[in-house]
């Protein structure tokens, strides 16, 4: 009786797509590449294969976090206080990717794939910074840094349950009001 061939399918997504569950669930400090076969359904040396271990996971984590950002500011344009919006809209959406990314220490940050979306993501921002330093005369640096600021803070305290019960739970409301508060001449 001839064996059959193991095929999984795509493989590298599902072990992806395991790490952002157990991410989403538990945090990325207790992320283990034998939870994420477990949760893959695949045997133990499946993740090595792919990613070698799992900071080479969290690396492609973050590549395609970055990606996604990448995308979410595009779309936004170069409306700054828009910009802001899908910041926050991002971090929410896709909670294991933005805890991975600005985890540098816990991944390949000069990985090529990182470094690349990284660039298009900073672009993106730049994009906006550069509309509204435009308008407003403001040094660029610092506002780019200011908004940067204001939205990843804003995210990660939505996302901790720290922010005022009557602030609302629309996140994208929320978030567009205090961006304007800051970011509207």
């Amino acid at each position: 009786m001839a064996a059959m061939p193991y095929h999984h399918g795509d493989l590298r997504r599902a072990i992806l797509d395991a790490a952002i569950e157990s991410i989403s669930a538990h945090g990325s400090a207790g992320l283990s590449l034998r939870e994420l076969s477990r949760r893959a359904g695949v045997s133990h040396a499946a993740p090595i294969h792919h990613f070698g271990d799992k900071a080479g996971v969290l690396t492609a984590l973050a590549a395609e976090g970055y990606e996604l950002l990448a995308d979410a500011l595009a779309a936004a344009g170069d409306e700054f206080v828009e910009a802001g919006v899908a910041y926050v809209r991002f971090a929410v959406t896709y909670k294991a990717h933005f805890e991975v990314m600005f985890r540098p220490d816990a991944y390949h940050p000069d990985d090529p794939a990182v470094v690349t979306a990284r660039n298009r993501a900073r672009e993106a921002l730049t994009a906006g910074v550069h509309a509204q330093t435009a308008r407003t005369g403001r040094d660029a640096r610092v506002t780019g840094v200011a908004a940067w600021s204001l939205v990843h803070g804003f995210a990660t305290l939505w996302q901790t349950g720290a922010l005022p019960a009557d602030l609302g739970e629309d996140v994208t409301a929320s978030a567009r009001e205090v961006a304007k508060v800051l970011f509207t001449p």
